[in-house]
């Protein structure tokens, strides 16, 4: 396997850090201070105290890095090129209702280019990891996506949009027609980990609207990494600018972007 670089290092520690903390307040879910910042969006306090030690330790290993944060904003780099890209608890909603799916996720930026990626899921202990050009791994394994071919052997993954997010209708018509030539889709609801989990072929492909810089950044390497197709739902390549996302194995790449081409011509 690849030796991780000092860059996927400094992650790892910082995000392994920052999951000890989410671990012992996740066992104590009931407990945490919530607070309503939208509707069905929640952010805890366990999201800023997983922030803030996110931000200390990469800030030190890092001191010249920017930040990119869900909850802090945006921190310029002093050496004008390098940011962290931060979702401290991916999966705020789960984590909340004791569900034991969320996630940490780390990007890293050069410019506008992610150059490498972390996602780390505290309760299963799974290191999702990827540099660029040098592949994508969980734990000490090599990932690559599925070679599954025919959309009816094929499970996908979504997120559904939910009160105050808009395209109700146009994500009804899309599940409809995946529906009716897929083994399944699923909604776990941590986009880092589904993207993530079309790297190691769990899935075989993963679309969703609305999301953040910090939702995609370090599961867009992992998956390119691992050889997962992935762009915009039409095609393009402006998933960070627009929000829109689709990753898939090979095979199946131009099944789904047909799907939706069909869709946005109403056919």
């Amino acid at each position: 396997m690849a030796r991780k670089s000092a860059l996927i290092n400094a992650m790892e520690l910082s995000a392994r850090k920052a999951a000890r903390k989410l671990n012992r307040d996740f066992n104590e879910v009931e407990h945490l201070q919530v607070s309503r910042k939208g509707p069905a969006d929640f952010v805890s306090q366990a999201d800023l105290t997983a922030e803030a030690t996110l931000r200390e330790e990469l800030g030190r290993l890092r001191p010249d890095f920017g930040f990119i944060l869900e909850e802090g904003g945006v921190v310029p780099s002093k050496d004008g090129v390098h940011s962290w890209v931060i979702d401290p608890l991916d999966g705020t909603t789960n984590f909340l209702h004791g569900l034991p799916h969320f996630a940490i996720s780390i990007g890293v930026k050069a410019g506008k280019e992610i150059i490498a990626g972390i996602v780390l899921d505290p309760i299963r202990d799974e290191l999702f990891w990827a540099e660029k050009g040098v592949g994508s791994f969980m734990n000490s394994r090599r990932l690559r996506v599925s070679n599954r071919k025919s959309m009816a052997d094929c499970i996908l993954a979504t997120g559904i949009p939910f009160a105050g997010i808009a395209d109700h209708d146009k994500f009804l018509k899309e599940v409809a027609a995946v529906m009716e030539v897929s083994a399944g889709i699923r909604r776990f609801g941590v986009a880092s980990l589904d993207l993530a989990y079309v790297a190691a072929g769990r899935f075989d492909g993963f679309w969703e609207r609305n999301l953040k810089e910090w939702d995609m950044a370090a599961g867009i390497i992992i998956a390119r990494e691992a050889g997962a197709m992935v762009s915009q739902l039409d095609g393009g390549e402006k998933m960070l600018e627009k929000g829109d996302i689709l990753a898939t194995a090979g095979g199946i790449n131009k099944s789904m972007l047909d799907i939706f081409r069909k869709i946005r011509l109403g056919r």
